[in-house]
């Protein structure tokens, strides 16, 4: 069976002034699962907000579900979504049930609807008495739940992530890591968790907004570890 490619990069190059985060990169993403590493400033998050449309290339073009990030920017965010590494950079609403509903008005759904919506999700996750806790009395591990919730119930085709492990203590990441394992869409996650990265189908090491490798996790992780073993300080 022939799988369409979500995410199409043509010869792609992007810069924050005079600094290249992203250069000359084509890439084809058709696998369930794949997974970005590199040093911090290798291109990770650039890459993955170039996919979103959050960033626009300075040359070349990126399709994203078949969508150019360019000509149909504004499509994007209610087929794709982004969590961030960082959850307060996401949450906008004061408690977790106007933050999850916030996405179901978007869609046109009433108060009443997205509020009855948001509490059947929290439900499913085992957390009926959260739509009215604010979102500072949680915990970051948890607010990274409530940013998951409200990415997944919109039901995107493509979902992107930004070391979504950093900062989360051991019990929260396992946890989080099995959630993030049973969705049903295409993922791709930057993210400096091996355990985690060896489930996935392919792995893309970036350096300097280049690919240095790009293959299964056995043999990426094993090459990137490697190097870095080498050179511990600075890596290639």
């Amino acid at each position: 069976m022939t799988v369409s490619p979500h995410v199409i990069l043509d010869q792609v190059s992007f810069a924050y002034g005079e600094r290249v985060a992203i250069s000359d990169l084509s890439l084809t993403l058709k696998e369930r699962r794949v997974g970005l590493i590199g040093s911090n400033g290798s291109g990770k998050s650039s890459l993955l907000r170039l996919i979103h449309g959050l960033a626009q290339p300075t040359k070349g073009s990126v399709t994203t579900l078949g969508l150019s990030t360019k000509a149909d920017r504004k499509k994007i965010p209610s087929r794709v979504g982004f969590l961030f590494q960082d959850p307060d950079r996401q949450i906008i609403f004061p408690t977790v049930g106007e933050e999850i509903a916030f996405g179901f008005e978007e869609q046109g759904r009433t108060r009443r609807e997205a509020r009855n919506e948001a509490l059947s999700w929290l439900t499913r996750y085992g957390r009926s008495d959260w739509p009215e806790r604010g979102v500072q009395e949680l915990s970051e591990g948890q607010r990274q739940l409530v940013c998951l919730i409200s990415v997944i119930a919109l039901d995107p085709g493509l979902i992107l992530l930004d070391e979504p492990f950093a900062s989360l203590d051991l019990r929260t990441r396992l946890a989080f890591a099995d959630q993030l394992e049973a969705l049903p869409q295409p993922l791709v996650m930057a993210s400096h968790d091996f355990d985690f990265l060896t489930r996935f189908e392919r792995i893309i090491w970036l350096e300097h907004g280049r690919i240095q490798a790009d293959g299964p996790p056995e043999t990426v992780l094993s090459a990137y570890e490697a190097a870095a073993r080498a050179q511990p300080e600075v890596m290639p």
